[in-house]
């Protein structure tokens, strides 16, 4: 009897954090992984380590097709794809320009679906397959000055839920994953987008506020590599859940959006403003 093929997972986003560890988890568990991020020299490390690497910005749709047809050319097959590559930015909804917004959605939305596009057909095609989409604990609940980034993940998670009824029948499974706070810096790079947003006094103590929850929030945080692991799980198992939440602040937080009426929460904010 011949030797089971070996699995293969295209992942984005593997320049540092969630990305990088998933990359090795999946290659610790003897996957073939592709990992990808948009400057190469990010994954050169991630390369030496036996992962194939490929330059791959997910807002170029001729990009994302090349490295998807690399793929399939070179090991005949896609068994999952995780859609991690993304980013925040901090600001009231007034405060952001449209641009950065677009831009947002832009990589956190569309990027995913051209992703999802250009390997779904090789998935159904074998009748098998996980797509796992990195969401974030603010793609179920939302507090101020994350409008932008929440509203990427609420749009991604939408279209998860879709896609997750219309493959249902094709074998393919589509899970999200919601981490809470975990340790990559991403919070400081939260921080530091709100010198490109328009400040406006009018907000400053509720930034304020924010950012203390925040940095409370932050010392719960779990390691890029406890995602990593839920990813994989989520990836290998046989009847996945449709979301995964990841960490203690993601629970409670989850938990309290079912428990509390939206009137208390907006009582609350109106009284910082």
């Amino acid at each position: 009897m011949p030797p089971e093929p070996t699995p293969v997972v295209l992942t984005t986003g593997c320049s540092s954090g969630i990305g990088r560890a998933t990359a090795r988890r999946f290659l610790a568990a003897g996957w073939r992984v592709w990992a990808t991020s948009r400057n190469p020299a990010d994954v050169a490390e991630l390369a030496r380590e036996s992962c194939r690497t490929a330059a791959l910005d997910v807002t170029d749709a001729e990009q994302v097709d090349r490295v998807v047809d690399a793929v399939v050319e070179r090991d005949d097959r896609i068994d999952c794809l995780v859609n991690n590559a993304g980013f925040g930015q901090a600001g009231a909804v007034e405060e952001v320009p449209v641009d950065r917004l677009r831009a947002q959605f832009e990589v956190n939305v569309f990027g995913p679906v051209r992703l999802v596009q250009a390997v779904l057909p090789h998935m159904r095609a074998a009748e098998s397959g996980a797509i796992v989409n990195v969401s974030s604990l603010l793609g179920r609940v939302v507090y101020p000055t994350s409008g932008a980034y929440a509203g990427s993940k609420h749009a991604l998670e939408a279209l998860s839920d879709a896609l997750r009824m219309e493959v249902a029948g094709f074998g393919v499974d589509v899970v999200l994953v919601e981490p809470g706070a975990v340790r990559t810096g991403f919070d400081d790079r939260l921080r530091e987008t709100q010198g490109s947003v328009h400040e406006r006094p009018v907000y400053e103590r509720l930034r304020r506020v924010v950012d203390v929850a925040q940095r409370l929030s932050e010392r719960t945080a779990v390691s890029p590599d406890r995602v990593a692991d839920v990813v994989y799980e989520a990836a290998v198992s046989t009847d996945p859940e449709a979301r995964y939440v990841v960490g203690w602040d993601a629970r409670v937080a989850v938990l309290a959006d079912r428990l509390l009426p939206a009137r208390a929460t907006e009582w609350l904010y109106e009284r910082l403003v």
